[in-house]
């Protein structure tokens, strides 16, 4: 095979040192690496860096299939992801997982598959499957999988709830590191779930908090997706804590991916002070020393995967290659994406409008309201008397106050009803079956009638995203597991831009309207959610009695 030659300005991340070198690829693999410095610093050379890495994302947020995501990562300069198929296995088991895998190994692109720690995330909803013990033993044996995936149940670890131990035992024994996920965990309780073996943790909102873990040396990966931003509240650390943390999207939608991925965290970081090799080290460096990625890291003998961008400030990516392959050049990307065959646990039938319909007890002087929050998974508690006529609760578009509704599509079932604040839609509705994280049908709307087609949209599709107005309606379907489509990546973000910005037309100020709405069934977020199965409060982790 030809060698392929390399010229450029090499970011030497360990040794911090930058110097123009040309490097030498033979299958796929770095031969040689050759110090141009006595030649001379020819200023107009690119840099050659190694490739950037999601340390922490759910590929089916993304509304897309491995091979539909690699494509649009590439052109980011992203050679990898630590990705967890939790949303999948929820839907469809071990199946949903083995699918995500085999269609990643369709391109030029590294997936790092974990095993699903949590499924179902809590017993207080209906999801599709479950993961037992035996279940996450037999996945964490599998090559394909390196790690056992984030650890939402903290209170399992605290109590030391015997399964939830056989699944940490596990990932133990065979070698590969545990990622975790405790919102707000603080001190000695921290300490305790991090002594249980728990590496990393992506949910700290706060700096302190992330201070409070660094400290017990568990790595915080720095988190900011399409809904929950954290970048401002934990970036500082980076100064002082460059070997212990890392970037991730979580939950990362397709219009989000076109504009930028890990590149951009790099960007605003630098903009931010922190010193480029603290920038670099967690974005390329720390996620293949943790989690032990066959990740090249620009030494001979490494595997090829290396970008070239136009400078070290705004990090546009020139070239991205991949195992000495180039797969995205100048905003273009070089990946094929086949055909698949779609998989999907889809078994609700169409609703009638007399479902939706909630009553209001006079003797009540108020209802709990959740309160969401752009750009955070956690919600607030809200008080509220609720807009009624003749006994039957009604969306209050002047206070802001909607009905949202999740409706359990596995089964023929009651839908759950509650109030919401702060999606400011004044008329119409939106609706999803991405709910996490059982993925259940959630919608929020200023009427019934606006909820109803909504809601049936999506269970005609058997899955996808709708928005309703007076005069029109839009649904994306997602054909695989209610989650996904198939489609080229970039017709799905363009299909999603219209729906997005229909939804924001009826009223919404939400960033990411359908991701804040995706987390508000998220009930291992605090403080109230809802559930197929009703309000809940995640303080005392119980379903608010009616």
């Amino acid at each position: 095979m030809d060698a392929l030659i390399l010229t450029g300005k090499l970011v030497d991340i360990p040794q911090q040192l930058i110097f123009p070198a040309r490097i030498k690829i033979v299958n796929g693999k770095i031969a040689a690496i050759e110090n141009l410095s006595d030649a001379g610093n020819d200023a107009t050379l690119p840099f050659i860096l190694p490739g950037f890495i999601d340390a922490h994302v759910h590929i089916e947020s993304s509304m897309l299939i491995p091979a539909q995501f690699a494509r649009m990562a590439v052109v980011q300069g992203t050679v990898a992801t630590v990705s967890d198929p939790h949303e999948i296995a929820n839907v469809c088991g071990e199946k949903g997982v083995t699918f995500m895998i085999d269609n990643g190994k369709t391109v030029p692109f590294k997936f790092y598959f974990g095993a699903p720690s949590c499924v179902p995330a809590t017993p207080f909803e209906t999801a599709g499957d479950r993961l037992d013990a035996k279940a996450v033993r037999r996945l964490l044996e599998m090559k394909e999988i390196h790690y056992l995936s984030e650890m939402m149940n903290f209170p399992g670890v605290l109590h030391h709830d015997e399964e939830v131990f056989k699944k940490i035992k596990a990932a133990r024994e065979l070698g590969k590191p545990v990622d975790g996920h405790a919102p707000g965990l603080r001190g000695e309780l921290a300490k305790q779930y991090i002594d249980a073996g728990i590496s990393t943790d992506h949910e700290c909102f706060t700096k302190d908090e992330a201070l409070d873990k660094l400290q017990y040396g568990m790595k915080i990966i720095i988190r900011e997706g399409s809904a929950a931003k954290n970048f401002e509240a934990l970036i500082p650390l980076l100064h002082d804590y460059p070997d212990q943390m890392m970037f991730c999207s979580d939950d990362k939608h397709p219009d989000s991916l076109l504009e930028g991925h890990i590149n951009k965290l790099c960007a605003r970081a630098i903009q931010k002070g922190i010193p480029v090799f603290n920038v670099l080290r967690a974005a390329c460096v720390n996620p293949v020393l943790h989690y032990k990625l066959d990740v090249g890291l620009l030494k001979p003998d490494d595997p090829a995967d290396l970008i070239l961008v136009k400078d070290l400030e705004q990090f546009e990516v020139l070239q991205t290659y991949i195992n000495g392959e180039l797969v995205a050049e100048h905003g273009e990307s070089k990946i094929k994406a086949g055909k698949v065959q779609p998989l999907n646990h889809f078994n609700r039938s169409s609703i009638i409008l007399s479902d939706l319909k909630g009553a209001w007890e006079e003797k009540k002087a108020s209802l709990p309201v959740i309160g969401a929050l752009d750009g955070q998974l956690i919600t607030e508690k809200i008080s509220a008397t609720p807009k009624t006529v003749n006994g039957e609760i009604l969306s209050d578009t002047s206070r802001d106050i909607l009905k949202m509704v999740v409706v359990n599509r596995y089964a023929d079932a009651p839908p759950a009803i509650a109030l919401v604040k702060n999606f400011g839609l004044k008329s119409g509705a939106i609706a999803s079956s991405v709910a996490h994280d059982s993925h259940n049908i959630i919608a929020v709307g200023a009427d019934d009638e606006s909820l109803l087609r909504a809601i049936n949209l999506v269970i005609d599709r058997k899955g996808g995203i709708s928005c309703v107005s007076q005069q029109a309606e839009l649904v994306l379907g997602l054909p695989i597991a209610g989650l996904m489509s198939a489609d080229d990546g970039y017709d799905v973000a363009a299909a999603y831009t219209s729906i997005d910005k229909m939804a924001k037309s009826l009223g919404s100020k939400l960033s990411a309207p359908f991701m804040t709405l995706s987390f508000m069934a998220l009930l291992v977020i605090p403080h109230l959610k809802l559930s197929d199965k009703g309000l809940f409060d995640g303080d005392r982790f119980e379903i608010i009695e009616k």
